[in-house]
């Protein structure tokens, strides 16, 4: 095989935009548009749920928190697995799996039932989430990783915004309205399962498990041949668990855990159950003053897509923190507040949270070296994932046992200890190319 003149071919992180990126991110995209979806309807096809169910309070928590825990064991253990055998099979198969426990939702009869496909659907998430990341960050190039995985956050929560719209249109279709609205996650599913379809693996994983030959041959026909292959990094070793915890990266990991885990406890917690918290501060209609918080979730990220590589990540982590800590303590402590006010200071808390929100997907992987990326990408959106899903079964408890101002200062506290955490150990990582450190 004749080996391509560097003088005359791009570098792989710089190379001019081709097909296989632009597949890369609708695939990347698409993905994570499905997962908001999948996530955001439940909070309405649950209340919608209640009585034909039978669902108590305590099975509204465990539901509403049962994809985050799948995710918490889908991201564990799809991290590790991911660094040894690749990120292309799994990339595929999570769609398929959204597909099929999608549309089995609509024949569920008691709450096990739901509660066991949404335990399958965060399991599958969780992997999704970790592939999906790590493969889309190492396929596009350098110049455009930052702003495409911040895309990536936006199409998120296009997702989860569009599950509440199209949950609040499909309301009045009677009394299987919840059937239809669960059923409705396997449309985008399905589609990206097709955009899927033929991604190959990443060129920069095969280099570091020195199957050359193999990522030559994908970068060849995927890419051109005046694209060079990607660099190895230094000193590449196995992934491990220990190595996410060595001195080397443990601050990274410890700050990657908290940071997320503290935007999502309010995240979910808030936006699961926001029908119920905007009634009980005496917002008539629930339903829909939750389309304007959504649509303020939407608009919040398309900022943070804007200004991502305007300004640090630290200063961009710490001041959305405190924002939204000051919103929602407002709230917590105003009693009787005027409707207009309160549904204001919810957009404000979504608009500000979700503009942070593409971090997650920018930041986290910064953080770690090709060869730890998977595992942990899988450790930190796991952690997270337990706390959002511990947020999620206790707020409507705390609702009912001491009021929604208890409920609300609790989410204010988790953006607090964010906010502490990332001013004292965040490490500033700019633009950094992804693929070493």
């Amino acid at each position: 095989m004749t080996t391509i003149s560097q003088t005359s071919a791009h570098v792989f992180e710089d190379a001019p935009l081709r097909s296989l990126h632009i597949k890369a991110a609708a695939g990347g995209m698409g993905g994570q548009f499905s997962d908001g979806y999948i996530l955001g309807l439940i909070g309405i096809a649950m209340s919608l749920a209640t009585t034909p169910l039978g669902l108590t309070t305590y099975w509204l928590g465990l539901i509403g928190s049962a994809s985050l825990i799948g995710i918490l064991f889908g991201s564990l253990l799809t991290g590790p697995l991911a660094d040894r055998i690749g990120r292309k099979n799994i990339y595929t198969w999570t769609m398929g799996v959204f597909f099929i426990a999608s549309v089995a939702q609509f024949f569920v009869t008691d709450p096990t039932q739901l509660l066991v496909l949404r335990l399958i659907l965060g399991f599958a998430l969780g992997a999704d989430y970790v592939v999906g990341i790590s493969l889309v960050s190492e396929l596009v190039p350098k110049r455009l990783r930052g702003r495409l995985m911040s895309m990536m956050m936006v199409a998120w929560v296009a997702g989860f915004s569009c599950a509440y719209g199209i949950g609040y249109m499909l309301q009045s279709l009677g009394d299987d309205a919840w059937r239809w609205i669960l059923f409705s996650s396997a449309v985008p599913a399905f589609v990206v399962l097709l955009v899927r379809f033929n991604t190959p693996e990443s060129p920069l994983w095969l280099i570091n498990r020195g199957r050359e030959a193999e990522a030559r041959e994908i970068v060849s026909k995927r890419l051109g041949s005046d694209i060079q292959l990607p660099q190895a990094d230094a000193k590449t070793q196995s992934a491990s668990w220990t190595q996410l915890f060595s001195k080397k990266w443990r601050r990274n990991t410890f700050v990657g855990a908290m940071f997320y885990t503290c935007q999502v406890i309010p995240y979910f917690a808030m936006s699961t159950f926001i029908p119920r918290i905007l009634e009980t501060l005496n917002v008539e209609d629930g339903y829909a003053s939750g389309i304007v918080y959504n649509v303020f979730l939407l608009l919040g990220s398309i900022i943070g897509l804007l200004i991502i590589n305007k300004i640090s990540r630290r200063a961009f982590l710490v001041g959305s923190f405190y924002i939204t800590a000051a919103s929602l303590a407002v709230l917590a402590l105003w009693s009787g507040m005027p409707a207009l006010l309160v549904v204001t200071l919810f957009a404000v808390f979504a608009c500000v949270l979700a503009g942070a929100g593409v971090l997650e997907f920018a930041y986290t992987p910064e953080l770690f070296p090709t060869e730890l990326r998977a595992s942990g990408v899988g450790f930190v959106v796991a952690a997270s994932r337990l706390g959002g899903a511990g947020g999620t079964f206790i707020l409507p408890v705390l609702m009912e046992s001491y009021g929604t101002p208890a409920a609300l200062g609790g989410c204010v506290l988790a953006l607090l200890v964010g906010a502490i955490v990332c001013q004292l150990w965040a490490p500033e990582t700019g633009l950094k190319p992804v693929q070493g450190h």
